[in-house]
Order: structure tokens, then sequence, then C-alpha cells
């Protein structure tokens, strides 16, 4: 597959111009269709042979597999979740906390980083913030926050800014302190490569319904084997053990001790093509595309409404308008999808590999300056 028929295939490209796959990708006919197929083969042939739940435990081994490939990782390293909240809110709650206890994050969070820890603070824990006004932290406004920390969460590309983080950098800062490194990563796969080892990350919790083009319910969660093992999940269930049995709980090893129960094979299916699709037409053609593209759409931005850094850092781009909920009805009656983020009067446009230039000129057409 190249990036013509990409588009050709996805349905929401012949009605509308599309710019909103930060918040959900549209998927594409091949990937939908490999959803619907997995999910009548188990409902229609597996549930006599081989069964369901061998065919069920080989999709989900089969999906680890693929996204260990993604993320240079092996298939041991990998759970499988229902979304990038659910895996980071997994992850939390696998984790020993005691009062008093310290989580650093970013005031550029998405609510999935926000509420976990919210949770904690409930039972005592403390959350501190370091505000990232440039969308990304000041070293030294990091060292002092995670002096004694537990854990540090952020994002790998900022869902308000589009920029990306400096993660290699906040990860040795957080492990210099003692802390683990969790990132969300649900804006990377799909627009730049994710290598948990490279970043420094402990843990690392992405979805493929984004710049994948995957459906919704196909989340994951990489953890670093070192981590993994001292994870004790109270959200739990018969995937979680080798044996249910066994007293006291006998986790897997790995990652997979997050994992729970019975899931729905479709969006695993339809995770496992799009990264097919992804690997066929490659990371370097998606993003050369897609600096190409937000070039454009910066070029008629004006400099003081741009949010995002001008030069390339991501798909992601966030500016400035007057009234934000306004310039988003307006556009939506002109066919023109975008949101607005909660951030002073701004807005955001996704642009993907899909688009064209006439759908970045459209936006531009239908912006107030």
């Amino acid at each position: 597959m190249d990036l013509e028929e990409l588009r050709a295939d996805i349905p929401v490209c012949e009605e509308c111009v599309y710019l909103n796959t930060g918040a959900s990708g549209p998927s594409p006919r091949r990937i939908v269709r490999a959803a619907s197929e997995e999910l009548a083969r188990h409902e229609h042939e597996a549930t006599i042979d081989p069964g369901p739940y061998v065919s069920a435990y080989e999709g989900y081994e089969t999906t680890r597999e693929a996204v260990a490939g993604l993320l240079d990782a092996s298939a041991s390293e990998i759970a499988l979740a229902g979304s990038t909240a659910d895996g980071i809110s997994r992850v939390a709650n696998a984790m020993d906390w005691a009062e008093g206890d310290a989580v650093v994050r970013t005031d550029l969070e998405h609510p999935a980083g926000v509420i976990p820890w919210a949770r904690l603070e409930e039972e005592g824990c403390e959350v501190r913030e370091v505000a990232c006004p440039s969308g990304s932290p000041d070293m030294d406004d990091l060292k002092d926050a995670v002096d004694g920390a537990k854990l540090v969460c952020l994002n790998s590309i900022s869902w308000l800014h589009g920029s990306r983080l400096p993660l290699r950098e906040v990860a040795d800062v957080a492990h210099d302190a003692g802390a683990r490194v969790l990132v969300d990563a649900v804006q990377s796969p799909g627009q730049e490569a994710v290598r948990p080892r490279e970043w420094g990350a402990d843990v690392v919790v992405a979805a493929g319904h984004k710049w994948l083009l995957g459906t919704w319910g196909s989340g994951f969660v990489w953890v670093d084997p070192d981590l993994a093992d001292e994870l004790r999940p109270r959200h739990v269930g018969y995937r979680s053990v080798d044996d249910s049995t066994a007293t006291p709980l006998d986790y897997h090893d790995g990652a997979r001790r997050l994992e729970v129960g019975t899931a729905n094979l479709a969006p695993y299916a339809a995770l496992r093509e799009a990264i097919a699709v992804h690997e066929e037409i490659g990371l370097g053609t998606i993003r050369e595309r897609i600096r190409e593209l937000t070039d454009r759409l910066k070029t008629g931005i004006p400099e003081e409404r741009l949010v995002s850094p001008r030069e390339f850092e991501s798909g992601l781009v966030a500016f400035e308008v007057d009234d934000p909920e306004g310039t988003v009805e307006r556009l939506l009656d002109r066919d023109v999808h975008i949101r607005d983020v909660p951030r002073s009067n701004t807005v955001r446009a996704s642009v993907h590999a899909f688009n064209d230039e006439h759908d970045i000129d459209a936006l531009l057409d239908g912006l107030p300056f």
C-alpha cells in the first residue's frame, strides 16, 4: 500500500477534510475488514475448532508479537489493554504505594495521565506538577520536583503543543533521583518510532486508534523487565496468572501479568493490520509527508498565533484563535474537522500522511486570519 492507496481506502476522506487524527484516526476499509473478519471467525468458526479460548489466546499472542516488532521489543514485555487510559491505570494499580509517596507529572498531560494519580492522592500520595509553558519541561524545575519521587509521568508528544518532549533527558534526571518513568506515548505510534529503551522509559503506554489508524479498544503497554516482576496488579483476572488456583497468586512473568480476562479480538486484529499497513508504507515516507504538509500549514499561520514549534516535530499543529469553539463550528460547516484543546484560545489540527495539500488549503481558507 502507498499513500494514495491509503487515502483512497479511508471513507472519511470522501466525505470531509479530516484533520483530527490526534483525537481518533479514521480507519481504512482494509483495517476495519480485518477486525470484522476476526470477529466472524472467532464467533462462527473458532467456537467449535480450536475452541474460543484457544483461538483467543493465539490472537492475543500474535498481537503482542506485532506490537513488540513495532517497538523493537520482546513479546514478553508487552501487555494488551483496552486503551491508553486503561493501560496507565493498570500500571498505577500494580505499583506498591505508601502514604507520602510522590508522583511527578507535567501540566501537559491528558486526563489519562492525571486521573490515576489524583486517585492515589486521595490515599495520601503527593502529586507534583511541573509547568511546561513552552511545551517542554525546564530541567532545573524537573530536578527539584523529582527529588524523593517514586514515578514521573509525561507525554512523548504534547497533545496541547505538538512538541516532542526530551524523554531521554527526563529519564536520566528521574533515574538519578531513583524515580521510575512512565511515558504516555499515544500520539507517537504511526508518526514516529517508539523505542522505549532509547527513551530510557520504564513503562510506555499507547494505543492503535490514533496515528496507526486502528480501531478503538487496541491499547498496549511496554514494561521494562526489571520493573515488570515487581508489579502486583490489583486489577486481576485469569489472564494475569499462570495458575488460577495457586495461592498466593502466581502472576505471569513479564508485562502479561497486567492483562485481565476476556477481551474482544476484533480491535487487536485491527491493530495487527494497522501495523502491517504502517510497515508497508514505511515510517520514513509517512514522516516526510507529514512534515511537508505541516510546513505548508504553518506557513499560513501568523507567527504570533502558532503554539506548536515552527520547525517540524509532529503532525499536531496547535495555534491560537480568538474564539476556539466558534472557529471549530465554522470549520465544521465547511466540512473541515479540527478540535479545540484545553489551552487558552487554542485549536489543534492533526495532519497525517493520508491528508493532502487541498486539505491544508481548505483549513487555511476557513481560518479567521
